[in-house]
């Protein structure tokens, strides 16, 4: 019994030592940290694998005993990976191309009528310029006579006087002799031709020549038709008599009864009010209906009725006939607060007919930024606005041409605004001008001065589309108390009937308007959405999915971190540490015992046995005298 009571309480210290063991070990394992990771990248594939949402990964982990079934899925999984992330690439690549979306709007609303210049072709003489108007136009007939023998019926008689007096003086004559208009070899821009003009006159162009301020450097301006070229080397010399007085600009001589017989808005008749007035060095008197100076007009119905009805006076008295080859008006139509380019956006209404003009309005809204390269204001163009009107591409290029004049050439060119500090080209101060402005405007219309560059289109523009329809004015059976009212009304001294009048009517064709939008063609939201679909067709996963991918990266990324600060941490550990062949590792125990500074730490680990009673230990007592007694 002793014996077996003593094995009993043996066990029972062992149980008991045995739970006191394992009650460490379940509360380390109980016990994790904040931040684990991985302690293999094998360990940490497998748990991905194992624990994605993203379809086929679990077929990497799962079919690892056959090595085929492996091989195929991962061929196929990184496969799919690749095709996914090559659409990507192709959705941003459309992203940040910033397409556009066009939207058309039809709007229908009371409309505002835009401004209407009407000019009168015919480009009087200033008072002030009419003895040089007067002496070119004579210089000018002597080189018609001398080179087509063409007579224009000039006074010859006060011609002769007046020429020797000017050649004399070498005011004007001088200068035009300087840039004489002659004919010179198709093939061959040397072979000029002498004082008899050839036979031949097929194989010959006519221009006028221009030379550098050394003359070491000269061109011929030439033109394959021969009224061109005399239109334009008239025009040059009719600028430069012009330039010398720039007051002619603000001289107004012009008489709108005598031109504008008739003018109805609205059926409701026109007064100075609705109109300013300019002059035109080529086109004449011009006037500008219905302006930002005046009430704009509001036309509450479209037709023919409800619009701009003229009625003006086309016959041509006092003209140039050498810078105008043309008879009737020039008619434009524009938005106010715009220049009125004759040039560019007019047509010319013909005599003794009634051009009736339909219009059409639209609007384009484009998108700015990195959506296109519109401007809102002009404000960020560099080029400096001449015009004191708002930005259009065209005021911004015939700047951009004006400024680079003032700066290559020295002077301003008459037909565009005068900068501020230049003044207009005249040979007479600038010898050679012409032969800059020439070559200037060669490298201008080949874009070498970057205008059409620097210029961009506004943002906002509004564009009226026109569409023109013409019928005789006045008819047969109407034309006779037509003109006599008109000479009864107006005064109009009829002389040529047909060609003396025209009807011009301008109205909106119909109420609506069209409105061309830009929207962005790809959003944010939009490429979030085909990202989200491309993902979940290549792997069938979700933003989710995503994430864990995210993590996976991020996991690989630590461990990596990990075993290379492990590496170089064992690397640059010093060789002394390292136990000698043979011998004992001692570290352990040098580092315990060297140091007295620093403290021991013994870990005890107690063993409670509870002891037997008191009786039982007499019993074991006297058990063991008579063991030894029997020894």
């Amino acid at each position: 019994m002793p014996q077996e009571e003593s094995m009993r309480q043996r066990k029972q210290g062992a149980q008991h030592q045995q739970k006191h063991e394992e009650v460490p070990e379940k509360a380390e394992e109980k016990h994790e940290g904040l931040i684990e990771f991985h302690n293999s990248y094998r360990e940490l594939f497998q748990f991905f694998c194992s624990n994605t949402t993203i379809h086929g990964a679990i077929r990497l982990v799962c079919s690892k005993k056959n090595k085929m079934k492996t091989a195929f899925w991962s061929v196929l999984f990184f496969l799919t990976f690749g095709l996914m992330y090559w659409q990507f690439g192709i959705l941003y690549r459309e992203y940040f191309s910033f397409p556009v979306s066009l939207n058309l709007n039809l709007n229908s609303d009371r409309l505002t009528f835009p401004a209407v210049t009407l000019c009168t072709l015919n480009p009087y003489r200033y008072s002030a310029v009419q003895k040089e108007l007067d002496e070119l136009d004579r210089i000018t007939h002597q080189t018609l006579m001398d080179m087509y023998n063409y007579n224009m019926s000039v006074a010859q008689s006060d011609w002769a006087a007046q020429y020797t007096h000017k050649r004399s003086s070498r005011s004007l004559f001088h200068y035009v002799q300087r840039h004489p208009l002659r004919r010179h070899k198709r093939d061959n821009p040397a072979i000029v031709e002498e004082n008899n003009p050839p036979v031949d006159k097929s194989d010959w162009k006519i221009g006028f020549l221009l030379c550098n301020e050394k003359s070491d450097d000269c061109f011929h301006q030439t033109y394959s038709s021969g009224v061109d070229a005399v239109r334009e080397w008239y025009s040059f010399h009719y600028i430069n008599i012009l330039a010398r007085m720039p007051s002619t600009k603000d001289v107004d001589e012009s008489n709108f009864e005598s031109f504008i017989y008739a003018c109805r808005f609205n059926d409701v008749t026109c007064d100075k009010a609705n109109y300013t007035h300019f002059h035109h060095p080529i086109y004449g008197n011009c006037y500008t209906f219905n302006d930002d100076n005046s009430s704009l007009w509001t036309s509450s119905l479209p037709g023919i009725n409800n619009g701009l009805s003229l009625v003006v006076r086309t016959e041509q008295n006092d003209f140039i006939p050498l810078l105008s080859t043309v008879t009737g008006a020039r008619v434009m139509v524009h938005n106010q607060n715009e220049p009125a380019f004759m040039d560019d956006g007019g047509f010319n209404v013909r005599p003794g007919i009634e051009t009736s003009i339909s219009m059409r309005k639209e609007m384009t809204l484009r998108l700015g930024g990195s959506y296109s390269d519109c401007t809102e204001d002009g404000k960020d163009v560099p080029v400096q606005n001449l015009y004191s009107s708002r930005y259009t591409e065209q005021v911004c290029i015939r700047s951009c041409f004006q400024l680079n004049m003032v700066k290559r050439c020295g002077c301003a060119y008459y037909f565009y605004p005068l900068p501020s500090g230049a003044e207009y080209c005249d040979y007479t101060k600038h010898i050679a001008w012409g032969y800059c402005y020439y070559k200037l405007q060669a490298e201008f219309k080949a874009d070498i001065l970057g205008c059409f560059r620097k210029c961009r289109k506004p943002c906002k523009m509004t564009e009226y589309h026109l569409s023109a329809g013409y019928s005789r004015w006045p008819s047969a059976l109407s034309e006779d108390w037509v003109f006599h009212m008109l000479s009864q009304q107006n005064k109009y001294n009829i002389t040529s009937k047909r060609n003396g009048v025209a009807k011009v009517n301008i109205f909106f064709e119909e109420w609506k308007y069209k409105t061309n939008g830009e929207s962005p063609a790809f959003t944010v939201v939009t490429l979030l959405s085909q990202l989200g679909n491309q993902w979940s067709l290549w792997f069938g996963s979700s933003v989710l999915s995503v994430a864990e991918l995210a993590e996976l990266i991020l996991d690989f990324v630590v461990i990596t971190c990990i075993l290379s600060f492990r590496w170089l941490r064992t690397w640059h550990e010093p060789a002394s540490t390292m136990p000698p062949p043979g011998g004992h590792d001692n570290t352990d125990f040098q580092s315990e015992v060297s140091g007295p500074s620093t403290p021991h730490r013994f870990t005890v680990e107690a063993v409670v046995t509870m002891l037997p009673p008191y009786n039982s230990l007499e019993r074991c007592e006297s058990s063991r005298d008579a063991e030894t007694g029997l020894e």
